[in-house]
């Protein structure tokens, strides 16, 4: 093959490989073309409106179940401080009647394996909450981390009995995340960073501790479960 026909033939190719990516761009506007896909983050490459569609029609992108469902190891720090229950975004620190409260709300990109932030028994596992806001204000969704009973949002409750007394992680569902798996019972020992659960999509993990809590982290930081230090020594003042 002459030098002026390999030119062309690459010319060629070129031109039908750029009509194929335009053909797939277009198949699937306004979300990104698969031949684009693995080079984006996982925010990009899944945007909310499209993973939105996807609950709605219970029509899930496989790929993207495969990366919702991963369960990554993770290195737990060993003494006694506290570690996140979940990954995500610490959405509120509260000290209300004798208990402080933390809250993470997770994403449809974070991982839902929720995990015990320090050892201890399981006393109990109970379920709570009737209803859900498809798209609740701000002020509804703080309200909520604190409601009981009825009012509030789905949710699993798991209790411990532990070295700082007696702690609830809270598993809350919103109306995108219907369905929880809680894998504890009572009984059971479990060991810092150990799992106790997933949800499904966006969902909030409430820890509720008993006395007032030095928190190690702040509103908005990241944390990431069985790993970030929540609290150094459990320590209250």
């Amino acid at each position: 093959m002459g030098k002026v026909q390999a030119v062309l033939l690459f010319q060629i190719v070129l031109l039908v490989v750029c009509f194929f990516a335009v053909g797939e761009w277009a198949v699937n506007f306004p979300y990104p073309s698969p031949v684009i896909k693995p080079l984006l983050s996982p925010k990009l490459r899944w945007p909310t409106n499209q993973v939105i569609e996807w609950v709605e029609t219970q029509s899930f992108d496989p790929a993207f179940k495969k990366f919702f469902y991963r369960d990554p190891e993770r290195t737990v720090p060993a003494g006694p401080d506290l570690v996140a229950a979940a990954d995500g975004l610490v959405q509120l620190i509260s000290f209300r009647d004798g208990i402080s409260f933390i809250v993470i709300g997770l994403s449809f990109w974070d991982v839902h394996v929720v995990r015990t932030p320090i050892s201890g028994v399981v006393t109990d596992v109970e379920s709570d909450g009737t209803y859900y806001a498809k798209n609740p204000t701000r002020a509804d969704r703080d309200v909520s981390f604190f409601v009981r009973g009825k009012a509030a949002p789905v949710q699993q409750i798991v209790t411990l009995q532990t070295s700082i007394g007696i702690l609830k992680v809270r598993l809350i569902t919103s109306y995108w995340a219907s369905r929880i798996k809680v894998w504890v019972h009572p009984g059971q020992h479990l060991d810092k960073g150990q799992r106790i659960g997933r949800m499904l999509l966006g969902s909030t993990v409430v820890v509720e501790l008993p006395g007032k809590t030095n928190f190690a982290v702040t509103p908005m930081q990241r944390v990431t479960a069985g790993e970030t230090i929540i609290s150094r020594n459990g320590s209250s003042r």
